[in-house]
């Protein structure tokens, strides 16, 4: 049976894997004009890639009962092309005088950022939920 704390735990799961994707488009958004990386090359633009996780308590499927944790399964690199801009002065610039840019959309970014923002706070909205109704069933109790 999953209780109040499962309910706590799910909504917390979901935060965890919110702000790792918050982090994520800051990062990419940070580095939207790094032409050289460590790894050579422009920076790549990172993606979170999110998988549920069933719950199991006491021998009981949560997959079964479609309860499951938010989990970020892996932080891939985004394989699309940069942005190549003619800059022949550029000290990144290839032969033909072309400097290739991350392949950062600062528009996608933010409206990735406002979906995650959206989410993190239904997740607060679902804790402050189970928290009232917790606080009711201790009154009825009284």
């Amino acid at each position: 049976m999953l209780g109040i704390f499962s309910a706590m735990e799910i909504a917390a799961s979901g935060l965890t894997a919110e702000r790792t994707r918050m982090n994520t488009i800051a990062s990419n958004l940070a580095n939207a004009r790094t032409t050289r990386t460590e790894q050579g090359g422009p920076y790549k633009r990172l993606d979170p890639i999110f998988e549920a996780k069933p719950i199991d308590r006491n021998g009981e499927i949560g997959a079964a009962n479609g309860v499951s944790l938010a989990n970020v399964a892996r932080i891939e690199q985004d394989q699309r092309p940069g942005t190549m801009v003619y800059e022949p002065g550029h000290p990144d610039a290839n032969a033909e005088g072309y400097v290739e840019y991350p392949n950062v959309n600062a528009v996608e970014e933010m409206v990735n950022m406002i979906t995650a923002s959206r989410a993190y706070e239904a997740g607060i909205t679902s804790i402050d939920t189970v928290k009232r109704m917790a606080r009711s069933a201790l009154d009825i109790g009284r």
